[in-house]
């Protein structure tokens, strides 16, 4: 079989309602992965750049989230792609290389050359073909997606074979400049290498014999024989043996962990349809449809006052109303959102079904690490008429009718 006939396959890891805890209370009813940044769900975008990967067979999301959760996505995105999207659910959590091991024969079903493995909460360009012409050139198991950081940087690269020489989880002191990305793309030798993590872990085990005093002093962690750790487990021993190798990304990249990473994240995204989907930003001077300022995503359903001012960094869901007057600056607004007449949002979240009273305010510092750096608003949440929220977060079902600063509604 020649090398452009090659089948690839994508797997991208979705997690499961155990994790994400810091995404509250915007993952109460909605899982993370399918949490919209910039009008389409966060999942949506690593499957969007797997779409433009030459020979892609198949795209697998591997997780634990109950099937039902994603059926109705999966079945839309394989219609709209034209890609088979599957996905797999763990029973149990068995680490990210565990996981990916589990459901090895269904991945090989297609007999694939290669083996992309992605991380949903990244947030990036995904340049998947430009890696996986270097990883080809490399011709290790493995390519790694780094790239240059201040400090806290886990991987150590020659800089002229590009191989990975050492990494570190967590580093504590400098060790490089270089982060992990969290995009890797595998040859299937990495089932094998993830077996023999298991192999050596089950020797280990039938070797020990610890007295019960002598066990509970031991300061190593022991997990299940099939839980095994990408980072800890693989890049880590098989680094300066020739096999791992790092490709290095200039472009854009950040991690979801948190609502304030999501409406940066949402951001960067909208900038990204510039070049990658410019169909997708709306247009508008005000005249006969809103002032559009900057990045926008609107959705089709959604009605906007011809005199509103939106953006830029705006992302505005299905079934939202935007009353006269209105002005909307760095926002994920989502379905079924009603924003009255001169009411203002800034650097803020509002959630589903969520509405904004006349003259009212919704604001935050626009800080995206703090943890009150943005407002969020959870799901039906009333804000009554002149009511100024201020760098909070206010949990579902709640009715504002005082002003609020700095602070948390339970």
């Amino acid at each position: 079989m020649e090398i452009s006939e090659q089948k690839v396959v994508a797997v991208i890891m979705v997690g499961g309602p155990t994790k994400g805890t810091r995404f509250r209370p915007l993952s109460f009813n909605t899982p993370k992965p399918l949490f919209p940044l910039a009008g389409q769900p966060m999942v949506h975008h690593p499957i969007s750049a797997c779409k433009r990967i030459s020979n892609l067979a198949q795209i697998f999301l591997i997780g634990f989230f109950e099937e039902r959760e994603f059926t109705l996505y999966v079945s839309s995105i394989s219609n709209e792609l034209k890609i088979p999207v599957r996905y797999l659910k763990e029973d149990k959590p068995r680490g990210s290389a565990g996981g990916l091991y589990y459901f090895r024969n269904i991945i090989m079903e297609d007999n694939p050359s290669h083996i992309f493995l992605l991380n949903c909460d990244v947030c990036c360009c995904f340049p998947l073909t430009d890696m996986l012409e270097a990883h080809k050139r490399y011709g290790g198991m493995g390519t790694v997606s780094a790239e240059t950081a201040n400090q806290f940087g886990e991987l150590v690269a020659d800089p002229i074979t590009k191989e990975l020489l050492h990494y570190t989880e967590k580093p504590e002191t400098f060790v490089s400049d270089l982060i992990n990305c969290g995009l890797y793309i595998f040859t299937p030798d990495i089932f094998t290498a993830i077996q023999e993590v298991s192999l050596h872990r089950e020797d280990q085990a039938n070797l020990r014999h610890l007295s019960t005093f002598e066990a509970l002093q031991s300061p190593t962690r022991t997990f299940p024989l099939d839980f095994v750790r990408l980072d800890q487990d693989i890049l880590s021993p098989f680094a300066g043996k020739k096999q791992l190798y790092t490709y290095e990304t200039m472009d854009f990249w950040e991690q979801i962990k948190t609502p304030g990473m999501s409406l940066k994240c949402s951001g960067l995204y909208l900038s990204q349809f510039r070049f990658t989907s410019p169909d997708l930003l709306a247009v508008g001077d005000g005249t006969r449809s809103a002032l559009i300022v900057g990045d926008v995503y609107v959705h089709p359903s959604a009605k906007v006052h011809p005199t509103a001012k939106i953006g830029p960094n705006v992302s505005i869901s299905a079934n939202v109303r935007i009353g006269a007057g209105a002005r909307l600056i760095n926002c994920i607004v989502l379905d079924d959102v009603e924003v009255q007449e001169n009411a203002v949002v800034i650097n803020s979240i509002v959630g589903w079904k969520s509405s904004i009273g006349k003259w009212s305010r919704v604001q935050a510092d626009g800080d995206y690490n703090a943890k009150l750096g943005i407002t969020i608003l959870g799901e039906a949440v009333m804000v009554e008429d002149e009511v100024v929220v201020i760098n909070s977060i206010v949990l579902p079902n709640k009715t504002l009718n005082l002003s609020v600063q700095d602070e948390i509604i339970l």
